[in-house]
């Protein structure tokens, strides 16, 4: 069956970090690019942990992308002729990705964004929650949590600090169930191992 320009929708992955999202991403829009649909991805230029020019799952699988400052950049770097728009970490984006997603999505785009929901607070970090809201398809993803190996629903900080945003990986952030979530906790307590 062939698409018709029509055919657009909105993909949102969502979950805390080390449940897969950018995994998940990158699996997608490799499976467009293997069936040869115009493809685009697109993070935000503030992320640079891993590659200024690609995305990077944790597990270290990678796709090539364009580092874009906001949704208007975005909206700007698309290609006439891309079918298929993947946007990691989209709890960066301003709240102008909202509106745009959705507009690309009225033309015939199929429009994946992988984000975290919550902060490391547990509350909504736009724009993701407002996405899902927009979303035919949203998958929520899970971690392992880092101490009792249950369902990670929550990102919790480890380390000390009072910005929303500390761009890291699991020096300083882990995967919480709902019951090893502390929300008190501002580090990493020793875990009593020494070595011996």
């Amino acid at each position: 069956m062939f698409r018709r320009s029509t055919d657009g929708w909105v993909e949102v992955i969502c979950g805390p970090m080390f449940s897969g999202k950018s995994e998940e991403l990158i699996r997608r829009v490799t499976r467009s690019n293997i069936a040869r649909i115009p493809v685009q991805v697109f993070k935000p230029q503030l992320d640079n942990r891993y590659a200024d020019a690609e995305v990077v799952s944790h597990s270290s699988l990678r796709v090539e992308a364009t580092p874009v400052n906001g949704s208007l950049e975005l909206l700007k770097a698309i290609a006439d002729t891309t079918e298929v728009i993947g946007i990691d970490e989209g709890q960066f984006f301003d709240d102008g990705l909202v509106d745009i997603v959705d507009n690309l999505a009225a033309t015939g785009k199929q429009v994946i964004i992988a984000g975290l929901d919550t902060d490391y607070l547990r509350r909504p970090f736009e724009p993701i929650p407002s996405l899902c809201d927009r979303a035919e398809y949203v998958t929520k993803m899970l971690a392992v949590c880092h101490r009792c190996g249950g369902p990670g629903m929550y990102t919790q900080r480890i380390v000390r600090s009072e910005d929303l945003v500390v761009l890291g990986a699991v020096d300083s952030y882990e995967a919480r169930c709902r019951m090893c979530y502390d929300p008190t906790e501002p580090e990493q307590p020793e875990l009593g191992w020494d070595g011996e």
